[in-house]
Parts: structure tokens; sequence; C-alpha cells
């Protein structure tokens, strides 16, 4: 019997078992024989779902982009009307992402590993970092930052920096002053804002 909540469709299956796969081993470093195996199904079933490989690790990818979302949607909720607590939010979310997730971001990983420009897997990375970014730009905006495009630039390099920083020289390297240096930014940013702001009033 499956335990309550389970995953049983093998759809389910098939994308969990080769997320997990790809971040463990790298997209080249599995084969379909490998995932269908651990999955509990065949290929037949893995080809009539997703038609290649190359098809799994785009829906595989959107399936953290998802996940990605879903964590916005959750500092809107814990930080109702305050832009500024969801600046502060999301920079605790990736400091903590940093310290446990040791082999980083599945999304840059997949686009670093792919080379080939027209694989799905990269329009949907790429779709979702430009959206991302797009999303924490309006709450630097909301936050009243003084370039609010700048600020979110800023931010994101600091992540993908630290990520990449966490992974070659390990927790205690640059990457664990990434909460520091991030809000260091964002008071910098809003307090010219402010001053800005009061200039022209």
């Amino acid at each position: 019997m499956e335990e309550p909540g389970t995953k049983s469709s093998p759809r389910d299956r098939i994308v969990d078992t080769a997320t997990a796969l790809f971040r463990k081993h790298g997209i080249r470093g599995i084969g379909v024989d490998a995932i269908v195996e651990a999955a509990g199904t065949n290929k037949m079933t893995l080809y009539r779902h997703f038609g290649s490989k190359d098809e799994l690790v785009a829906e595989c990818i959107r399936g953290q982009a998802a996940h990605a979302d879903e964590k916005w949607a959750k500092l809107a909720c814990e930080y109702p009307n305050d832009p500024v607590g969801q600046l502060g939010g999301w920079i605790k979310m990736v400091a903590n992402y940093i310290c446990t997730e040791v082999h980083g971001c599945d999304l840059v990983n997949t686009a670093i590993e792919l080379h080939e420009d027209e694989h799905p897997a990269r329009a949907v990375i790429a779709e979702f970092k430009t959206v991302h970014l797009r999303k924490l730009a309006e709450v630097c905006r909301a936050a009243g930052a003084a370039d609010p495009e700048l600020l979110a630039n800023t931010l994101y390099m600091l992540m993908e920096g630290a990520r990449v920083s966490r992974q070659i020289n390990g927790a205690d390297g640059p990457s664990a002053r990434f909460m520091r240096v991030a809000e260091a930014a964002v008071a910098a940013s809003i307090a010219a804002g402010v001053a800005g702001a009061a200039e022209v009033g």
C-alpha cells in the first residue's frame, strides 16, 4: 500500500527520479536506462510521456522553476504589502539555500552542462531566470530602491556567485557572507532612494 500523498503515476515518478539523478550525476552522467530502472518503469513509458531525454530534462527544469515561483508567492503572503520585508525574506531564503544545497542551482548547472543552444531546457532556463530577475526588480522598486534594476542585478549576481563559491570554496568561503553583503546592498540602495526622494520633495 502506498503512503498517503505519495506520487504514484509513472510520469511523476519519472520526473522525480530524473530530477534527483540529474542533480547527483549531471545530465550527461545518467542515461534513460538508469532513470527508468530507478523509477520502476520502462523506456516505452518514458518516451510516451516525454518523447526524448531532452524533453524529460526540460520537464524536470520546469518543475524546479515552479517550486521557485511558489517561494515568491510564499514571500508575498508572509510579508503582505511589505516589499522591504520581502527583500529581507528573499535574502534569508537564498542564504539558507546556499548553506543546504551543496550542489548549487539545478538550472544553472544544467545550463552550463548543455552546450546546445537549441536544447529545449535552455529556453526554459532562460525564461525562468528572466522572470525571476524581473520579479526581483519589481520588489526592489516597491521597496524604494534608488535604482531598482541595478539593485536587482546586484542581488542576482551575488546569489549566483555565492552558489558557485559554495561549491568551490565550501561553506566557510565567500558564500558565507552572502547575507551580510546582500543586506548592505539593499540598505544602501533604499537609503539613496529616500535621500533622492527628499531632494525632489
